[in-house]
């Protein structure tokens, strides 16, 4: 039935409608869900909403690379996400209302995503440099790069939705439903979008083929439409007149509480990305599982309401309820969670373990129970509250300008809610009393909303208003440190000595006892990210000083990527000739943890090193500085938004501010990865710098230093600069006492990495596969440690004289042989273990670094 036709029973019941209560006597579309139509239409909205969420995690991660990493830059750039989709479903809602067949240009707006879409995608890739040359001079400017690039297929992707509901509801007055069918059809999609990104499109096909296959889809459902269109004979009158018919005062005020609320859903989410990583870890894969139960969350409560919308008259009491359950729950899981919510984790996890032999199945079961447990259940009810505001708000000869206008300011409040949650309320409140700030406005919208309903019961009123004041009682009731408490308890136990909830992050430091020796270790985001132990002290030492004692020239100027603990930019501070020293790090509540740790030599309150608070990538694209050394300690490659700084892409950049001889050096991790990605992060970095070498810090990380011309081993150089006071004292102290201790860390030149990464692919921006690599069991490091002893050989020292030859010989004796030890260690030979760890002592007894792995494992 056509919007004319159906006018006077519209007039009639305009009344009823207005305070969303339902009109029986109006024809209803054919209830047949199953017939190839709707199945049709359904594939389109899936395929549809697959593609488009492929792109927002793909434009992301990309976005990181081109503003940079900090959280104000990449919040601010995805903005321009959101605000496309918002002005495009204003504008094209009231284009659907004038088309009699509005369907016909869905195929055109698919057709146009893909094409925009491809070409975002590319020119992103080309566009940090000039970003960065644009925002030297003016910073506003440079910001309608990404804008344009992002906002253009978003704004596209803001039309589909108001299109589609236009096209479904064919004349008839059931908007709710149509709106609802819609929205879970095209949230579907979005569930898979989120999880084929990271599982399957971005390992298997990089960013590029991502893309193009998202790009597939479009054009999928652009067929589909199209297809569609063909069956279908059914026409609208076009609405002429919809500028003079201004929304009711309800429906104003139910768009009011739902752009608001839109604004609420977004804080969850910030704070749910905070609070939720006590229980997982930091790959993409925990995120993407995380995402994908939201938005089921939100296309089953859609799907529910649909179902149920002929039972629900009262929209205005729903709606508010809806709206302060959903704040609700939210508060009350965060308060209540505990150790539990951890082991079931475990639980479920070693069941699929068990069902499976899988231990990546097993970490995303995990992950799962986890995200379900804080997540899903808010978010079934923000679902549902979609479709109900739709009833409230839209009218039926106007759906495409409605629909479009619910859909553009509940997106325009997202964008406020999570800059201000993210920016303002997390940092000045914590994330407990944010989250109940953020439920306690939704109590309020609930309320607000059920005073406004004249058909609202009095018992609905009660209802809502009891779970307002059970909501300011859980806020008030629970601890604002609970978050702070809760990592204590589930990272094994230990003292919390520093916690701070900050932009984007959280940053804590736990004192804890490991056999008899006390250490404080660095969690950011609930993942720990080492901490002062002698192991760590060592490789850290190291980090900064052997490439500044090998270096061929006089070292003058040196950066540090990654502030951590402090001990590697507090080893720069240990050397005396120095003049400029740099830190790069992200996190500025890093930074205020670094007086928690000891080694560090008061790093980050030494005037001799500059700190500054951007990432590392963005500092060698907008920075010209070149330096001696370029030293790199970021987290492990398999955390989700690191893999760009083991990229060949990233080494180049750092190639262009080194000095002629200048060294770099990057951390490599041995028990992160497998063997096969291992040597991809080696070849990534050979095929930059051809005169790579690898060294051994630590029995669990090497370190990779290169360069663009030879690398020389001077041992009258390195001894003169290995003997400076505080140089000596410094590598003493981790068990490194003499230059031939130093060069004793050697494991091969150019020829041995190039013998060992074989012809295994580069890691690359575009192929960024060791973030999505499948999970690594501890026992990696005793496949990947002895293929690297295995291909050693003696450093190339130069003009050296026997005794001091010999004495390398001695200290790589005693070294790898520690090293050979610790593999017996893991393999459970303790016979072989024995044997040999009393070889090592027999030639280096009082080594700091030996007797505290020994001492700890003794206990």
């Amino acid at each position: 039935m056509s919007a004319v036709k159906s006018g006077s029973a519209s007039k009639k019941k305009s009344k009823d409608r207005s305070i969303g209560k339902p009109n029986p006597a109006i024809n209803r579309p054919n209830r047949i869900y199953f017939n190839a139509r709707r199945i049709l239409f359904v594939s389109v909205l899936f395929l549809s909403g697959t593609a488009s969420l492929i792109y927002q995690v793909l434009w992301v991660k990309q976005l990181s690379l081109v503003v940079g990493a900090e959280v104000y830059s990449v919040t601010t750039a995805v903005s321009a996400f959101f605000a496309g989709l918002a002005f495009g479903g204003a504008y094209f809602g009231r284009r659907a209302d004038r088309l009699t067949q509005p369907f016909l240009v869905y195929p055109w707006l698919e057709a146009g995503i893909a094409v925009l879409s491809v070409a975002t995608t590319v020119a992103l890739c080309h566009s940090s440099s000039l970003f960065a040359a644009i925002e030297t001079r003016a910073s506003l400017l440079a910001w309608c790069l990404p804008f344009f690039l992002v906002g253009a297929p978003a704004f596209l992707m803001g039309g589909t939705l108001p299109i589609a509901v236009r096209f479904w509801m064919f004349g008839t007055e059931r908007i709710a439903e149509a709106g609802g069918s819609v929205y879970a059809s095209n949230t579907a999609g979005g569930i898979a979008g989120a999880l084929l990104s990271t599982f399957v499109f971005l390992p298997h096909f990089g960013v590029h083929g991502t893309a193009y296959a998202a790009a597939a889809l479009d054009l999928g459902a652009a067929a589909g439409a199209i297809a569609l269109n063909r069956h279908s004979h059914k026409k609208q009158n076009a609405t002429e007149t919809l500028d003079s018919q201004a929304l009711t005062r309800p429906a104003f005020f139910a768009l009011t509480l739902y752009a608001i609320a839109g604004s609420v859903a977004l804080g969850y989410e910030v704070v749910w990305s905070q609070a939720i990583v006590q229980f997982l870890s930091t790959r993409s894969f925990a995120f993407s599982i995380v995402l994908a139960t939201y938005l089921a969350g939100l296309a089953v409560g859609s799907a529910l309401y649909v179902r149920f919308a002929d039972r629900l008259s009262d929209a205005w009491g729903t709606f508010g309820l809806l709206i302060s359950a959903a704040g609700f729950i939210a508060l009350l899981e965060i308060a209540s969670l505990s150790i539990w919510q951890l082991r079931i984790q475990t639980i479920i996890g070693n069941v699929t373990l068990s069902a499976t032999g899988s231990e990546f199945a097993s970490m995303c079961t995990r992950f799962l129970i986890a995200a379900v447990g804080i997540v899903f259940v808010p978010t079934v009810l923000l679902g549902a509250a979609f479709p109900a505001a739709l009833r409230l708000v839209t009218r039926t000869h106007a759906a495409g300008r409605d629909v479009g206008t619910v859909i553009a300011l509940n997106t325009a409040g997202g964008i406020v809610g999570t800059l201000v949650t993210g920016f303002f309320l997390v940092p000045t409140f914590g994330l407990v009393r944010t989250l109940a700030i953020l439920a306690i406005t939704a109590a309020a919208l609930g309320f607000s909303a059920v005073l406004r309903g004249s058909m609202v019961s009095s018992s609905m009123r009660w209802t809502v208003l009891a779970i307002g004041f059970v909501t300011v009682a859980i806020a008030v009731i629970t601890p604002p440190d609970r978050m702070g408490r809760l990592l204590a308890s589930t990272r094994g136990g230990g003292r919390l000595t520093f916690y701070k909830e900050s932009t984007g992050s959280t940053v804590a430091v736990l004192k804890q006892v490991s056999g008899h020796h006390t250490l404080r270790r660095l969690y950011i985001q609930g993942v720990s990210n080492s901490g002062d132990a002698m192991p760590s002290l060592r490789y850290m030492r190291l980090q900064a000083l052997l490439p500044l004692i090998i270096h061929t020239g006089e070292p003058r100027s040196a950066l540090v990527i990654g502030f951590g603990t402090g001990i590697t930019a507090g080893g720069l501070l240990q050397y005396p000739h120095l003049q400029t020293r740099v830190c790069a790090e992200l996190l500025p509540a890093v930074v205020q943890a670094g007086s928690s740790f000891e080694g560090n030599f008061n790093a980050a309150s030494d005037p001799r090193l500059q700190i500054r608070i951007r990432d590392g990538r963005k500092e060698l694209v907008r920075s010209t500085q070149r330096y001696d050394l370029i030293t790199l300690e970021p987290p492990p490659p398999s955390a989700a938004g690191v893999v760009n700084l083991y990229s060949s892409d990233f080494y180049k950049l750092a190639a262009k501010r080194l000095e002629p001889n200048g060294l770099i050096a990057q951390w490599l991790p041995l028990a992160t990865q497998n063997d096969a990605d291992t040597r991809s992060l080696m070849r990534s970095f050979l095929d930059v710098f051809p005169y790579a070498t690898l060294w051994s810090t630590e029995l669990h990380e090497m370190l990779l230093v290169g360069s663009m011309s030879p690398i020389e081993l001077n041992p009258q150089e390195i001894t003169k600069r290995f003997n400076q006071p505080t140089v000596v004292s410094s590598l003493q102290e981790v068990g490194v006492k003499s230059p031939a201790a130093l060069l004793a860390t050697w494991m091969m030149d150019q020829e041995g990495v190039k013998h060992y990464v074989g012809d295994a692919p580069a890691v690359t921006d575009n192929n960024p596969s060791i973030e999505y690599a499948a999970w690594v069991r501890p026992g990696a490091i005793q496949s990947v440690l002895p293929k690297l002893l295995a291909l050693r050989t003696p450093p190339p020292v130069r003009s050296a004289d026997s005794s001091f030859l010999s004495e390398i010989q001695e200290q790589q004796a005693s070294l790898f042989g520690f090293y050979d030890a610790g593999i017996a260690a893991y393999n459970g030979d303790r016979d072989l273990w024995q044997a040999t760890i009393a070889n090592v002592l027999q030639h280096d007894h009082d080594n700091p670094y030996y007797l505290w792995v020994l001492g700890d494992d003794q206990q």
